[in-house]
């Protein structure tokens, strides 16, 4: 890449704008939401304008500097008494100037406080060059996802130039209608399932050229066939975490996984990956997902080694929230799973109650113990009740179907993301 990242304005513009309507949404959540996106430069986060405190613009200090590791620049004292957008661009390119060979993620944290994992510039490029010739070049990039998390940085910044087009278009706002309508022959299209699934639904026939990539949960096979069927060229099914990047690609759905060419299995460890580092030594990354290798050297997954499930992007684990369930007082036994494909794409619960107690009086009480207690993504979204979990003959746990025919009623959490 021929100039730095953070010299194309927008583009640094992009990611800082997301980091701190992040940030912001967890200082105050439930609270009024900022601007849409673009910003302007005199955009005032202090008492003139969105009202944060001096603790809140110290938090946005520390978030900016721990994604671009500003941490030993000669702006880090002044980042804390920024109070526009403008002010925290400017000394984030001068920061980034100094030394910007580094950059840290973080994961989405759905149990406890998010993981920081730092990545080395250099090696970002690396993939996003390996994209590029993978793809191959595309007029504009069109982003459903957040760029200051490593998938949307990834994509949304490091990809464009290689692709040979520095025209980047947030398209989050967009209904899926106004999308499709949006895309154009030569477009690259950056989502993940969630939103994927909403252009299947709603959105009408795509132009054609239109390549689509799809990241951060597992796509559904049905989902890619769909997307097919309505006109996308092709998409892209990426394979990876915060702590990796990328790991490795394939193009049809049910296909076996490619690795990424910077990537080779480590000797002895079907768990684990190796790719050399500029300085001649070896990064390994240890997989969170259980891999099953095939004879060619391309791979499939076989489940999560620790039983999370994702939701909208999130790693949840079922066993938490049920943890949590079995802490209320009426409730004697559940079980938490993913909902099925055909059910959709939250978790659902099933509750044995302890005697006297009657779902239809308890059920908007277990609503308000998780909200309490959990993120929205954790909250089961259907509720079945029973007079025993559901089991085979052996006894073991099995699958339940949302249906009236569960009793009494289904019904989920408030959403709030």
């Amino acid at each position: 890449m021929s100039a730095p990242w953070h010299a194309d304005g927008p583009a640094l513009e992009r990611v800082l704008a997301d980091l701190i309507a992040d940030e912001v949404r967890r200082l105050r959540p439930g609270g009024s939401p900022l601007p849409q996106q673009p910003w302007s430069a005199s955009m005032a986060f202090d008492d003139s304008g969105f009202g944060l405190d001096s603790l809140e613009r110290h938090t946005l200090a520390a978030a900016i500097a721990e994604l671009l590791q500003l941490h030993d620049s000669t702006v880090i004292d002044a980042l804390p008494a920024a109070s526009t957008f403008g002010q925290y661009c400017a000394l984030a390119r001068e920061g980034l100037a100094q030394d910007g060979r580094r950059l840290t993620f973080r994961t989405s944290g759905s149990t406890g406080m998010p993981k920081a994992c730092a990545h080395a510039l250099a090696m970002l490029e690396e993939e996003a060059d390996a994209l590029a010739a993978h793809i191959g070049p595309r007029r504009r990039v069109l982003v459903a996802v957040p760029v200051h998390h490593i998938y949307g940085f990834i994509f949304g910044v490091l990809l464009p130039p290689s692709l040979g087009t520095h025209d980047v278009i947030d398209v989050r706002p967009l209904p899926p209608q106004a999308l499709a309508g949006r895309l154009q022959p030569g477009d690259l299209l950056v989502s993940h399932p969630a939103h994927w699934s909403l252009l299947a639904r709603f959105g009408p026939r795509l132009p054609a050229d239109v390549v689509g990539t799809t990241s951060t949960a597992p796509c559904p096979d049905a989902l890619a066939d769909a997307l097919l069927a309505q006109g996308l060229a092709r998409l892209l099914q990426i394979y990876g975490s915060s702590e990796t990047a990328g790991i490795g690609w394939r193009d049809a759905a049910g296909a076996p996984y490619t690795l990424m060419p910077h990537w080779r299995r480590a000797v002895a460890d079907d768990a684990a990956l190796v790719r050399s580092t500029a300085d001649d030594g070896e990064l390994r990354a240890v997989l969170q997902d259980v891999i099953e290798w095939l004879p060619d050297g391309r791979f499939r997954l076989a489940g999560r080694r620790d039983e999370a499930v994702q939701v909208a992007g999130i790693n949840v684990f079922p066993a938490r929230v049920r943890d949590v369930l079995l802490e209320h007082p009426l409730v004697e036994a559940c079980a938490v799973r993913r909902m099925s494909p055909t059910e959709g794409e939250r978790l659902k619960a099933f509750v044995v109650l302890r005697a006297g107690a009657t779902p239809a009086a308890l059920l908007s009480a277990l609503e308000a113990w998780v909200r309490e207690r959990l993120s929205a993504p954790e909250c089961p979204r259907a509720w079945s009740f029973g007079d025993q979990l559901p089991a085979d003959a052996r006894g073991k746990l099995v699958d339940w179907p949302i249906a009236p025919s569960l009793p009494p009623q289904v019904r989920g959490c408030t959403p709030d993301n």
